[in-house]
């Protein structure tokens, strides 16, 4: 990994640009339908309050399977509490346990409960009734939800579909061009040759509204052997993005999707890697469970600081920055770094700042020294999540691992790649960083680079659709070859924090 991971424009104009999608996914976070209507609250028995308040504290803080567990203990106490009943169903959502979403709001008329229940439907492929629930929620006049807007009205042009539906070969891999840590994929838009970005943070399939102007139904190639069709699609100005990366991104390609084909990314060995089933485990890789927001944008708890004053929050999954990771200020402060006193770094922003974590945390793996940033443009994001991120893990540190979701996106697999995983993160004679979270003098530039690179980022390579991508044999991370993008290389990148849908 080189010391570009940090871009002194990775969360420019065109990070802006899917910040903004996000903040308007998120619009319908927040439910308008007021306090719902608990006709049983005041036979709300003590202890299944108390297990309720238990859920909406794990809740807020991401820690979903507590919350899974304690609103079981609480709807056992008050199975007909709506307020149980439709806190039990957000949690079910960001476990993507959608049939219970369905069964625990079954009779509930509030808006809040045709919400949920019209995602899980969508999510589980029923467009019908998505459609039906989504609209019965959007005629709510306080609700304002362009995602589901939208979806709506695809579900309803959608009749007959099935989306996802896969042909051809059982697998295919695609070589991916070499543009830092950023997943790039060469691939068919209804025939046509593009390029297009891995968004974990996106919800949906997102395609430049500069050739489509409306959400479609679209049908996409990976390779010469497999099609996925009836993809549902959402438009987007990317040209900002394009103009940003240097390339013409014409599509986003989200998790609905990501979880469907079952994919793989390994950024070292230039491998992007489409199935119609569930691989098998990969040999010494970690398991790592994944949740996602209101279905949508890819969550993962991470630990952060070390023993007693380690601290665990959910972060964003974002695999169009470059940076690896961004934190807020009570994790830099948890970590023992005062945010004041980190390093400031105009060229990212007026607001910017960076340092080195001492304690990464994520599965299996302990990751030492790792960089990050403070005060990334997440604000619009944050004020509309109901879950409190700690921040976001960015393309810098995933390039680190070869990636695989498994069981329909549950969890991932993480398998370290051979000339960075465990032990040799932590370089020879590396010390911790100081309060002020500079790096050690004299570090190497390899590994995960302790640095950000504070020069103009040269003019990223031109790139055009590969007529002919190029197909790799699946190989296991010990075989990846190194990748790592080319000393001084700091190719910006857009954020896809479209954390919803």
């Amino acid at each position: 990994m080189s010391n570009a991971l940090l871009s002194p424009r990775s969360v420019s104009v065109g990070s802006r640009a899917v910040l903004a999608l996000a903040a308007t996914a998120c619009l319908a976070l927040v439910p308008a339908c007021g306090p719902s209507a608990d006709p049983n609250m005041a036979g709300r028995t003590p202890v299944a309050d108390k297990w309720l308040q238990r859920a909406k504290l794990s809740y807020k803080a991401g820690d979903f399977d507590d919350a899974r567990d304690a609103s079981r203990q609480a709807l056992e106490a008050a199975p007909r509490d709506n307020d149980i009943r439709i806190l039990s169903a957000k949690v079910a959502l960001t476990r993507l346990d959608f049939a219970d979403v369905i069964k625990l709001t079954e009779g509930m008329d509030t808006s809040e409960a045709h919400g949920l229940r019209g995602r899980a439907a969508w999510y589980l492929g029923d467009i019908e009734q998505a459609a039906d629930e989504l609209e019965s929620m959007l005629r709510d006049p306080a609700v304002k939800d362009p995602w589901a807007r939208d979806i709506a009205g695809l579900a309803r042009r959608g009749s007959g579909r099935h989306p996802f539906a896969m042909e051809g070969g059982l697998i295919a891999s695609v070589e991916m061009p070499k543009v830092g840590p950023i997943l790039i994929v060469p691939c068919e838009l209804e025939g046509e040759r593009i390029l297009a970005m891995v968004a974990t943070a996106s919800g949906e399939v997102v395609v430049d509204s500069n050739s489509r102007k409306e959400p479609a139904w679209v049908n996409l190639r990976f390779g010469d052997r497999l099609e996925v069709k009836d993809v549902p699609a959402l438009t987007q100005d990317l040209s900002a993005i394009s103009r940003q990366f240097g390339a013409p991104i014409k599509a986003l390609l989200g998790v609905n999707l990501l979880r469907h084909i079952h994919v793989t990314f390994d950024r070292r060995g230039d491998q992007f890697i489409v199935r119609r089933e569930d691989p098998a485990a990969p040999p010494e890789a970690s398991r790592v469970p994944l949740s996602y927001v209101r279905g949508g944008g890819m969550l993962v708890r991470v630990g952060t600081g070390a023993g007693k004053d380690e601290s665990k929050a959910p972060f964003l999954v974002d695999t169009s920055v470059l940076f690896p990771m961004a934190l807020e200020d009570e994790l830099w402060r948890k970590a023992g770094l005062d945010p004041a006193k980190l390093n400031p770094e105009p060229s990212l922003g007026p607001t910017m700042k960076s340092g080195l974590v001492p304690s990464v945390k994520i599965g299996g793996f302990d990751l030492p020294h790792i960089p990050a940033v403070q005060g990334a443009p997440l604000g619009d994001i944050r004020s509309n999540v109901d879950v409190d991120l700690g921040g976001v893990v960015g393309a810098g540190l995933l390039q680190a691992f070869r990636v695989t979701l498994g069981d329909d996106g549950r969890f991932m697999w993480l398998e370290p790649d051979p000339g960075i995983g465990g032990d040799e993160l932590r370089r020879p004679g590396q010390q911790p960083p100081s309060g002020q979270g500079a790096p050690p003098a004299g570090a190497p530039a390899d590994g995960l680079a302790p640095t950000i690179n504070r020069g103009a980022p040269p003019a990223a390579p031109a790139m055009t659709p590969d007529p002919s991508p190029t197909k790799k044999p699946a190989t296991p991370a010990s075989a990846a070859p190194k990748a790592a993008a080319p000393k001084g290389a700091t190719t910006p990148a857009p954020s896809a924090t479209g954390a919803k849908k």
